[in-house]
């Protein structure tokens, strides 16, 4: 039985509920149910995972690390092809590669099994080819859109859906408010946001929304404090903004949303290096922004808390400096 509290909870609190013997999370609208399967039980820890990338050469390596630890990336596997430009979702088991660019625009989708380590396998077939796709997903869902595409390049709308415990292609979602490409994507539980992206000539400022369990369009949210090109992370309650590369230049800002109200990001701090093109994941406290360029390859990986403001601090290296490689956890916001 479901009784009233004496003031509305704040974002993030945490209760038992006596009736279903489960412990929730408030998300800033409802309560959740806070996962029975954590990354601990899978992977001892949150895995984040990056993969592919141009070093100057395109890259078909996939490497892990704890996300909650510190440390230089370690070895997982290889994509099917070298490829930049992809993005990853991922569920708490399974964690799928979107896109790419291998030569030659990439309509691919292929997957991975988190929690053990070895090579991508084929999943399925995007509508058309994808760089830099924007990704998330919830447990269950994945979601891929504002896929750059190829003769000539053009911005798109189309937002398509795959359901990540089984194999085939995407299926038709809905679609943005504007046509837009490399934009930054992450997730809550319910809601799945879009942050800015290219707009020709410029960058949008634009964040939109949608809710990931049904079909439909997107929303409008509100704005991030610059236009970008960048990555985005996420705990169930907040998402950080990595800005990237807002034109003409390169950036190290952060800013910030609360995924459950609608209204304008805020900053939240700077990157220890100024980039763009970085691959990202997270956990349920800790945002990871891995690589990059500035304009020359970078290698850092940094880590913010996500629940505080203020800079990120650094947690290590991947293998190989290098821009456009792309990154999944079985520990962010989607999963609650």
């Amino acid at each position: 039985m479901e009784h009233p509290s004496i003031g509305t909870p704040s974002a993030g609190s945490i209760r038992f509920n006596t009736d279903s013997a489960k412990m929730e999370i408030y998300n800033g609208d409802k309560w959740w149910n806070i996962d029975s399967t954590s990354p601990d039980e899978q992977t001892g820890g949150t895995r984040g995972l990056f993969a592919g990338g141009l070093t100057p050469s395109l890259v078909d390596t996939i490497e892990y690390i704890n996300v909650d630890s510190t440390g230089d990336a370690v070895d997982f596997g290889n994509l099917s092809a070298a490829s930049r430009g992809i993005k990853g979702l991922a569920s708490r088991t399974r964690g799928v590669w979107c896109g790419g660019y291998q030569p030659g625009y990439q309509n691919v989708l292929e997957y991975v099994t988190i929690s053990s380590i070895g090579n991508a396998t084929n999943f399925g077939d995007l509508s058309i080819g994808a760089y830099l796709p924007t990704t998330f997903s919830d447990a269950t869902r994945g979601i891929i859109t504002a896929m750059e595409s190829a003769s000539p390049v053009t911005n798109n709308n189309i937002i398509e859906y795959i359901t990540i415990a089984s194999t085939g292609n995407s299926n038709d979602f809905g679609d943005l408010t504007s046509a837009v490409r490399v934009a930054s994507g992450c997730a809550s539980p319910t809601r799945g946001l879009i942050f800015s992206g290219y707009t020709a000539p410029t960058y949008t400022t634009e964040i939109k929304y949608l809710t990931i369990s049904t079909l439909g369009n997107s929303a409008d949210f509100g704005d991030t404090t610059a236009g970008s090109g960048g990555n985005a992370v996420s705990n169930a309650v907040r998402a950080v903004h990595a800005i990237g590369y807002p034109s003409p230049s390169h950036s190290n800002l952060i800013d910030y949303v609360t995924m459950a109200t609608l209204g304008n990001a805020i900053d939240f701090g700077e990157l220890t290096v100024t980039r763009s093109e970085h691959g990202a994941c997270a956990s349920s406290t800790r945002g990871v922004i891995a690589g990059g360029k500035s304009p020359s390859f970078e290698d850092e990986i940094d880590y913010v808390q996500i629940m505080t403001t203020g800079n990120a601090v650094d947690f290590g290296n991947v293998s190989a400096a290098r821009e456009g490689l792309g990154g999944l956890s079985n520990g962010h916001g989607g999963l609650g």
